[in-house]
């Protein structure tokens, strides 16, 4: 295929936009669809490779997948190369073990499925992850596997048109997989196969159905396209369930820029486009790291001066020296085996995967840091509260049965959650019921930006059907979720104060006994991960803990039910001498993040509220 500068502009436009948008979202909120647009590209250039082939009878699988080998694992390996040696002397341990695993999975083309599991893309831990962006990677590679073999197999069967016609219908198909997906679980829609296929199978069904257009159409269709592309990037934000149906505006450009198959506009046959377009894999593997470096050594706001032109410059650089390069070129062919690309990326995966079993080779270290640091990785995923147990109407429930037919109800956020142990721990004689929803707050102007609160939200359901002798609450999401604009902030606070009393109302219509748990001592300080990396204290003041609350203070003096209802300041009983621990030497830390309490530290702690469930 003659090179086409309008598909290399597409992937100038694309890698920029993620750059852009992950150096700082509010310049372009959209950027990250640059990454649909990549998909695409590679759909359309996968599709041409294989079709002209079976046509030729010439197509071979092996060939294919080596070609994919050449062209993405030797930049990909050299940067994690580079970020396994310098991990090793500037990360702390327990950063040095999440670094070896994501090498390992970046490198075995599984990232996707790690990422998925691990948080959400747009989670403020993502900022940590030094590969989080090979999630497209894999993505793209579990495709290449896939695609050609169902290709292969299915022209031994069908004729072009009738293979052609089914890749229409599996297009389709996928899309609407991926929509449901979206507005159901969209962790799992942004970073799986299934439901970003269709993204791929697109840009193929634009070399399969080629349209003949003339010159002005070919203006109109490449102006239209990047319009199409460029304003999504500032129509949808990380707000946006993606990738859904909005993708289908980037996809949609994507397609007609393609389609359009015009080179020699001056929008995409310009020096700039064509050098950030051959730049724009190594420059899109180099950008994130740098992104995260910034913020791992607290570089400032103003990192991106220098962060995007080193991004860049990089990009280059490893275009020029690594991308573009065989061993040939270095005279390296000949008897270094273990310098071509998968014996390289092997042995680089596998000294990823000892660094993660190892614990950051958590060896190396002198007592008492060592044990410090142990506590710190057990603490990361410690968390019990299990999945719900009991089904009512539109509601999940998690339920502890007890010996009698008297009901307490524990609803709430993670920070009820996270009363699950300790509940567990008493064998009470009350059947306790939690009705959660991480991340939400009963009143219903709350809205969570990636998942709803029905099941908490939905809690009327619950009352209206079971009687409780106690209720129990927390107040600690009350400020989650809040606008940066402070006019719609104050708005959006006083809207809360307002349904949270009448939340309050109808608790107490439902039970005679109505408990308002506050907000537990909170902080960086509490962070196991951020204690390691920073050497930051073992404790926070006491004045310092509520400063945290301010906001629910404020509320808590504009409600007008609080009366009968039995606040609980967990802060009263956590701290001692104006003091919050937040570990001690024998069992480590008390918290797996800033503000959830580890399961062992709550059975410990909360006998507080022993009184509740055993009287």
């Amino acid at each position: 295929m003659k090179f086409r500068e309008d598909i290399n502009a597409l992937r100038a436009i694309a890698v920029i936009a993620v750059v852009i948008f992950h150096f700082n979202h509010s310049w372009l909120p959209g950027g990250f669809a640059g990454v649909d647009v990549f998909f695409v590209i590679s759909g359309f250039l996968m599709t041409m490779i294989i079709i002209k082939g079976l046509d030729r009878e010439t197509f071979s699988i092996i060939d294919f997948y080596k070609a994919r080998v050449r062209r993405i694992i030797p930049a990909l390996a050299f940067l994690c190369f580079v970020l396994m040696v310098l991990g090793y002397f500037l990360l702390s341990p327990i950063d040095y073990l999440n670094m070896g695993k994501h090498t390992t999975a970046s490198l075995t083309f599984t990232s996707n499925f790690v990422y998925w599991k691990e948080s959400n893309y747009f989670d403020a831990s993502s900022i940590e992850k030094w590969l989080l962006h090979t999630w497209s990677l894999s993505v793209e590679w579990q495709f290449y596997l896939i695609y050609p073999v169902v290709l292969v197999v299915l022209k031994k069967f069908l004729n072009l048109k009738q293979l052609k016609l089914l890749l229409v219908a599996a297009t389709i198909l996928t899309l609407l997989l991926s929509i449901y997906v979206t507005f159901n679980t969209s962790r799992a829609a942004y970073f799986l196969l299934p439901t970003r296929a269709w993204q791929m199978l697109a840009g193929g069904l634009v070399f399969l159905y080629p349209i003949a257009l003339g010159q002005k159409g070919k203006s109109f269709g490449l102006m239209s396209g990047l319009a199409m592309i460029v304003f999504s990037f500032f129509l949808f934000s990380a707000e946006t369930p993606w990738p859904g149906y909005a993708s289908l505006l980037p996809i949609l450009g994507a397609c007609l820029v393609l389609i359009s198959n015009n080179g020699e506009s001056v929008l995409v046959d310009n020096k700039i486009c064509h050098l950030l377009g051959k730049w724009s894999y190594s420059i899109y593997l180099w950008h994130w790291p740098i992104i995260v470096a910034g913020f791992y050594f607290s570089l400032g706001d103003n990192w991106w001066v220098i962060g995007l032109p080193l991004s860049i410059l990089l990009g280059a650089l490893s275009f020029v020296f690594i991308e573009s390069k065989t061993l040939a070129d270095y005279g390296l062919n000949k008897g270094r085996y273990l310098l071509k690309p998968l014996p390289a990326a092997s042995i680089i995966a596998v000294f990823g995967l000892v660094v993660f079993q190892t614990n950051g080779l958590l060896e190396r270290l002198a007592e008492p840091e060592r044990t410090l640091v142990a506590s710190a990785i057990a603490a990361k995923d410690d968390w019990s509260y299990p999945d719900a147990n009991k089904f009512m109407g539109p509601i999940k429930i998690r339920l502890i049965s007890g010996k009698t037919d008297k009901n307490i109800l524990i609803l709430g956020a993670s920070h009820t959650e996270q009363l699950y142990p300790y509940v567990k721990s008493l064998n009470s004689d009350y059947n306790v019921y939690f009705l959660t929803n991480g991340g939400c707050l009963a009143t219903p102007s709350m809205k969570h930006p990636k998942w709803n609160c029905d099941n908490l939200q939905n809690y009327e359901f619950l009352l209206d059907s079971v009687k409780f002798e106690k209720i129990v609450t927390s107040f600690f999401s009350f400020d989650v979720y809040l606008s940066d604009i402070q006019t719609e902030r104050q708005e959006q606070i006083s809207v809360r104060t307002k349904e949270y009393d009448t939340f309050l109302a109808r608790l107490k219509a439902a039970s005679d006994d109505v408990y308002l748990i506050l907000g537990e001592p909170k902080g960086e300080e509490f962070n196991p991960q951020t204690v390691i990396r920073n050497g930051l204290n073992d404790f926070i003041t006491e004045e310092q803990a509520r400063k945290n609350y301010t906001i629910h203070q404020k509320a808590l003096g504009l409600f007008t039910e609080l009366s009968d209802i039995k606040i609980i300041d967990p802060i009263e009983y956590l701290c001692n001498e104006g003091i919050c621990r937040t570990s001690n030497t024998s069992q480590g830390f008390f918290y797996r993040d800033n503000n959830h309490m580890r399961p062992w530290y709550a059975v410990e702690s909360l006998t507080y509220l022993e009184d509740i469930f055993l009287e």
